[in-house]
């Protein structure tokens, strides 16, 4: 049984030689399996379907990989830095399996030379080669187990080409150190979706533009959200860094609306209490006031008028308008008979 394993081995390493090789050059050793790592190199793009005709393609594959990638380079990480806590750890493996690390690990090692794919996404769809190198390690899970997986980590990533330590305490969360920046300036930051299309191989795209203050930064786009907002907050962090004339706008922004939420929105209230329903004694300045009766006639009352029980007098008396000297302010005292004479004269003259 041995024997006939070593002769597919062999058949098949005649018939891939070159692929072979290559995969040696990356990994470090020679496969078992090579149909593993030709689905891994397999992009959806080229539609190939196998005799049922179902699609094959690294897709699969790749989620595989990402998961036990996750699991190898957190063991990796945990080993590695004996002590620190769980946000620490989280933090440096993210940035490990992140897809511009990963992208650029395959651009690199020649991973992106080995996919086949119909021609047109290579230049489009940035993750091809990230997706490649997390189908690679579910090949060589299913091909030689997590040990293979880890050593392949540990070896040929993490001896040769990644500075663990350098990444770890390497900020290279944009989004993060521009949100920071702002809650330590109390300033206002948002992130406005701008555009939302497709490439021309049907991939998703999404640009983002930050603002600050109202002010507008930088445009970001990227094949998901949080790619284009990263690009975003990266120029925008950039602009902050080197055009003065920028920050100033965005202080000067902040300024003006912090001093309208300090403004009251209405004057304080009058604490003098108002004695207008008291009638004023003074009348010498006091000019006549118009109002309506319920005719709706204009009526004029005159506050110069005093009334004294029920006879008026005003200040006209002290001119010679009129003949006010037969006016007593006493009575004339008739007698009885005086009455019914001029009772009797008023009666012969109505007739």
């Amino acid at each position: 049984m041995l024997n006939n394993l070593i002769d597919r081995i062999k058949l098949s390493f005649r018939k891939d030689k070159e692929l072979y090789f290559s995969l040696y050059q990356i990994l470090g050793f020679y496969p078992h399996n090579i149909s593993y790592y030709k689905m891994a190199l397999m992009h959806k793009s080229i539609m190939h379907r196998n005799s049922k005709g179902k699609p094959v393609n690294n897709e699969r594959l790749e989620f595989l990989g990402d998961a036990v990638l996750d699991a190898v380079v957190g063991d990796i990480v945990y080993q590695h830095f004996p002590g620190k806590r769980e946000g620490f750890l989280t933090n440096t493996r993210s940035k490990l399996v992140q897809r511009d690390t990963l992208n650029k690990l395959a651009q690199e090692m020649g991973v992106n030379q080995l996919v086949l794919s119909n021609g047109h996404s290579s230049s489009h769809n940035s993750y091809m080669g990230g997706n490649a190198f997390e189908a690679l390690v579910g090949a060589i899970y299913l091909d030689r187990g997590y040990d293979a997986c880890m050593k392949f980590m540990k070896q040929r990533i993490l001896a040769k080409m990644i500075n663990i330590d350098k990444v770890a305490y390497k900020e290279v969360n944009f989004k993060s150190k521009l949100i920071e920046w702002s809650q330590k300036n109390r300033v206002n930051i948002e992130f406005v979706l701008c555009d939302q299309k497709k490439d021309g191989n049907g991939n998703p795209m999404f640009t983002f533009l930050v603002t600050i203050e109202g002010i507008e930064g930088d445009k970001g786009t990227g094949y998901s959200k949080k790619e284009s907002q990263q690009a975003a907050c990266k120029l925008t962090l950039e602009r902050l860094r080197k055009e003065p004339q920028f920050i100033d706008a965005v202080f000067s922004a902040k300024a003006n609306r912090t001093k309208m939420e300090e403004e009251p929105v209405e004057n304080v209230p009058d604490t003098e209490v108002k004695d207008d329903f008291i009638i004023s004694q003074n009348t010498e300045t006091k000019e006549p006031e118009k109002h309506e009766n319920v005719f709706k006639e204009e009526v004029f009352e005159d506050r110069a008028v005093k009334k004294v029980n029920t006879v008026e007098t005003t200040d006209s008396q002290e001119e010679d308008e009129f003949d006010l000297s037969d006016i007593s302010a006493q009575p004339k005292i008739q007698s009885r008979e005086d009455i019914i004479a001029a009772a009797e004269a008023a009666a012969f003259a109505e007739e």
